[in-house]
């Protein structure tokens, strides 16, 4: 397996390892939910050396983007940030981004990790026609997350939510971006792989704690947002998942477009609650409590260190009447209340 720029750091620090998208990375270093009360309460420090960094360059760079991807990036201004997604011909999604515009004629693409390979391949496949370069980057990316990740990091009153900018943190250049994948506030470093154990000890000395994969889960589910290979997938549009807004049908044309032009979803992506102490599971049958009948299908579910019970997102059936519904927990019905996403929202 691959590893970051960070491994020995991690190792030093005692972490447990897992094999994630052919990278060994720090699951925890310690407690799970230590980790994850940490970045909700003060600021958590995590290694993403493990995403795919994917420069897109050249005078129609915008222009292919917008072909390529479902948002319109053309609109971005630089120093701005878009999630987007890259779809199939079949309007199937292949992966959820974040674009970031470096330059008029510049873009980073940040893939996750597993799809990064289909993402530098398909972008490839797809600029053909277009003067653009696709270049995969090799470089660190450290995020420092939670409300006292500002006073970590630093004032930065120019650096807006969804915002990138050249800047020096630990005496390192570096692209600071106001970005994250927890729903707090916080900032994602991009730096070079020599720079990534300084910038750590840096963070991690002002105060900022390590965390791993699986409070990232934790923290990601109790945002409500999703995670490919669970929420979303080659069988998903991005109307299954209630993102439809991220998509510029607007646009003359672009990959997948007549595919989502007609899409007709069958089915919507739910948050689900349980009073109960068992959690629901991804696999797990959300069923009629009545009746028994299948309604959907559990994505993600974890008890949530911050609301104290379990939850989890579904799809089920659009336009379901909730009723009293369950899901099936290794042959046992735990009762379930469909809620509003998402389930935390950070103070403001």
């Amino acid at each position: 397996m691959r590893r970051t720029a960070l491994f020995d750091v991690h190792q030093r620090l005692g972490a447990a390892f897992t094999g994630f998208a052919g990278w060994e990375m720090p699951l925890r270093y310690g407690s799970d939910v230590a980790e994850h009360h940490a970045v909700r309460k003060s600021a958590g420090l995590f290694d993403l050396g493990h995403m795919g960094q994917i420069e897109v360059s050249g005078a129609e760079a915008a222009a292919f983007l917008d072909h390529a991807l479902v948002g319109k990036l053309s609109a971005v201004k630089p120093g701005r940030a878009k999630y987007t997604m890259l779809c199939h011909t079949t309007g199937g999604v292949l992966d959820d981004l974040v674009v970031y515009r470096l330059a008029a004629d510049r873009f980073l693409v940040v893939a996750n990790a597993a799809n990064a390979p289909v993402v530098r391949a398909m972008l490839g496949e797809h600029s053909g026609g277009f003067a653009v370069a696709v270049t995969a980057l090799d470089r660190a990316l450290i995020a420092v997350q939670g409300p006292e990740a500002v006073s970590i990091v630093g004032e930065y009153p120019d650096l807006k939510y969804y915002a990138i900018q050249p800047s020096v943190v630990a005496g390192k250049d570096v692209l600071l971006a106001r970005t994250g994948y927890t729903g707090e506030d916080g900032f994602e470093i991009y730096c070079a792989n020599q720079d990534a154990a300084a910038i750590w000890e840096w963070a991690s000395a002002a105060g900022a704690v390590p965390a791993g994969l699986a409070c990232r889960d934790t923290l990601r589910l109790e945002a409500g947002m999703p995670l490919y290979g669970h929420e979303l997938s080659i069988r998903t549009t991005p109307f299954d998942a209630g993102l439809g807004r991220i998509v510029a049908l607007d646009k003359r044309d672009f990959v997948g477009a007549a595919a989502l032009r007609a899409a007709e979803p069958a089915v919507e992506l739910v948050g689900l609650v349980t009073r109960g102490r068992r959690s629901p599971r991804a696999g797990y049958d959300v069923v009629d409590a009545a009746t028994g009948e299948k309604v959907g299908e559990v994505t993600s579910g974890a008890p949530s260190p911050t609301l104290g019970h379990p939850i989890a997102l579904a799809y089920v059936t659009k336009n379901l009447d909730p009723g009293r519904l369950a899901v099936d927990v290794r042959g046992k019905r735990e009762d379930v209340e469909i809620v509003p996403l998402p389930f935390y929202q950070r103070p403001r």
